[in-house]
């Protein structure tokens, strides 16, 4: 198994930046996904750790080598790309063994990798089918074992589980965690679904914009994102964001936002003082740290989302919308006037210009 570490990692493509300085390290044996949207810079990371790309700047490490010379065949890594590029006209075994048939390695211990790995996704009683043959989530298992039959010290993936519908997504989600746990090699994974990284990986690295905006455990991403970006891009439904301000009147202080004053409790209005915020402020709150149905703030319901479980209320107050989940058996209806508190134990502030968290 292998450590990864990136150090000023920086991909241009002509006028575009599309991986920004960007400083990493994935630890012997853990999972990690990279996160963002489309374009944040996610598989171009990606790839320069494969050594498909050439970094511009920076240098990639296995261990404490430095492979940015290193071509991808040398690097004994194993990919799995989000199209599964099984070769058609070839069995399900061929398939696996192929990249095993490059490397020359005898045909016994071919054959004994083959029957291992496909015993592990259990995909023994297909090895003779073709990938035509297969549906989505064989021919992704296929491409998983193919990749897992080269026996490597890191394993990259990229989307592995876009093809698949919802429901199997779910079930290899957990397949692939377990899988990597009971390997333990070092594997990083890209994807855009942020239910995906929390549920799978060890940490995530969020990315936007090629910038690296936070690393750390799906707890930290959630309970602590360090600017609003990390905030609305954790989290589902995403957080409540309003623009307001701090304001300071008989010794308390105030959250702002126009109908809405919220009165901070005494160790947040400690923290603000000690740092000496005052002014426009983003207050962000999660929907699921809103309680509708009591409390001392007043507001219109202006669409509710029945979700199973429970209900997605959107309160309005003037010209504020705030998202807020209520127990299904707690009737509802559009325009009524409800009440609502708010756990401000679990509220988030930011700085208006810069969006970095401040709590």
């Amino acid at each position: 198994m292998v450590e990864v570490r990136l150090e000023n990692l920086t991909k241009i493509f002509g006028k575009v930046v599309a991986v920004d300085n960007l400083n990493l390290r994935i630890k012997d044996g853990e999972f990690v996904a990279l996160l963002g949207p489309s374009g944040c810079g996610k598989t171009t990371t990606l790839l320069m750790i494969a050594g498909i790309y050439k970094p511009t700047k920076g240098y990639i490490y296995f261990d404490n080598d430095v492979v940015n010379d290193i071509p991808p065949k040398d690097r004994n890594i194993g990919m799995v790309f989000q199209s599964y590029a099984l070769y058609p006209h070839m069995s399900v075994y061929d398939n696996i063994a192929f990249p095993l048939k490059l490397k020359k390695v005898p045909k016994h211990e071919i054959e004994k990798r083959v029957r291992e790995v496909a015993k592990l996704l259990r995909i023994e009683e297909l090895l003779s089918r073709k990938p035509a043959q297969l549906s989505g989530g064989q021919q992704q298992r296929v491409a998983l074992a193919r990749a897992l039959a080269k026996e490597p010290q890191l394993f990259l993936m990229d989307e592995p589980l876009s093809n698949l519908d919802a429901k199997l997504r779910v079930y290899m989600r957990a397949e692939l965690k377990r899988m990597q746990k009971e390997l333990g090699i070092t594997t990083i994974y890209v994807t855009h679904d942020q239910v995906e990284a929390m549920t799978m990986a060890d940490r995530i690295a969020v990315l936007n914009l090629g910038k690296l905006q936070q690393y750390g455990t799906p707890d930290e991403l959630y309970f602590k994102p360090s600017n609003v970006f990390v905030a609305g891009f954790i989290g589902s439904p995403p957080m409540n964001f309003v623009d307001a301000s701090i304001v300071e009147r008989d010794g308390e202080l105030y959250v702002d936002a126009g109908e809405l004053k919220i009165k901070l409790p005494e160790d947040i209005a400690n923290v603000l003082r000690e740092q000496g915020i005052k002014g426009e402020v983003i207050f962000g709150v999660r929907p699921e740290d809103i309680k509708v149905g009591e409390g001392e703030y007043k507001g219109t319901v202006y669409v509710t989302e029945p979700l199973g479980r429970d209900v997605l209320v959107h309160v309005k107050i003037n010209d504020t919308i705030l998202r807020a989940f209520a127990p299904v058996n707690v009737k509802i209806n559009i325009g009524d006037e409800i009440a609502f508190n708010i756990d401000l134990s679990k509220t988030h502030i930011f700085d208006k210009k810069t969006e970095k968290a401040y709590i």
